[in-house]
């Protein structure tokens, strides 16, 4: 007999263990990142900006997707996956603060929520257009 998680394409790799492990070695990935001194960046200073403010949403997006697939179920899951990444874009910014060469910056805070905003309203037109297909039918 079949288990629920391995009927599943991706098996053990969505289950609700697997989803809280992915929330925290990405939560892992970016202290790994504040915690260096400088990263790699262009001489431009117009392209250093959009890249690493690019990165900035990109990465607290894909937390808020993280946060959302690992809370199934739960009351309010869309505010709280983007609550849940906010305050931690908000702990990672202070602890940039302790790190040589790198400087907290509450603009970041706010790129960091805005990219997570947006990944979840992607995600929340996804799987609406998504329902509505199914419910068209073939």
């Amino acid at each position: 007999m079949e288990t629920q998680a391995n009927s599943r394409p991706w098996g053990l790799l969505d289950t609700l263990a697997a989803r809280w492990l992915a929330v925290a070695a990405w939560m892992g990935l970016i202290f790994f990142l504040s915690s260096q001194s400088s990263l790699p960046s262009p001489d431009d200073p117009w392209l250093d900006f959009l890249l690493k403010k690019t990165a900035h949403a990109t990465v607290f997006g894909i937390l808020a997707l993280l946060w959302w697939r690992a809370l199934p179920g739960m009351r309010l899951r869309w505010g709280w996956a983007w609550l849940l990444t906010v305050l931690y874009a908000v702990s990672d910014e202070f602890h940039q603060s302790f790190v040589a060469n790198r400087h907290p910056a509450a603009r970041d805070v706010l790129i960091d929520a805005c990219g997570a905003a947006v990944m979840l309203a992607l995600l929340w037109w996804r799987l609406r257009r998504g329902a509505s297909q199914a419910a068209a039918g073939p």
